[in-house]
């Protein structure tokens, strides 16, 4: 039984339509390998292969949203917007969802094709 930990996003959010990476390691200092880190996905893919991934073993699923920024500038530019974020308690903020797993079968995964899928829709919104 494995820990998923993902953003809560509040409805209509735009980190939604965003490419989503998956990590996963290894839960606490049991096992000693690097994470994996894999995507992009959307985000419901994402969440759904990483429920699937930790369900049955003891691992750790960090599911979060990829940002394709095209330069320093804009990486800067988005630091910036968080720090000040982060400074106005008045703007909620995204939750940690963290979900343990264990009896019950995980929500359907979705299928290698639907994945890819999923990427050409990603490649769109990131070439459009």
């Amino acid at each position: 039984m494995g820990t998923l930990v993902t953003l809560h996003l509040p409805p209509g959010s735009p980190l939604t339509e965003q490419p989503w990476v998956i990590t996963i390691g290894s839960l606490g200092d049991r096992e000693d390998w690097e994470p994996v880190v894999c995507g992009p996905y959307e985000r419901d893919h994402a969440v759904a292969l990483a429920r699937a991934v930790v369900a049955d073993d003891d691992l750790m699923a960090v599911v979060e949203p990829m940002l394709p920024l095209d330069g320093a500038d804009a990486i800067r530019a988005e630091i910036e917007a968080v720090r000040a974020a982060a400074e106005d308690d008045s703007e909620p903020a995204d939750e940690l969802l963290a979900e343990r797993f264990g009896a019950g079968p995980p929500p359907e995964t979705p299928e290698p094709h639907d994945v890819r899928e999923g990427w050409r829709r990603i490649a769109a919104r990131l070439a459009g």
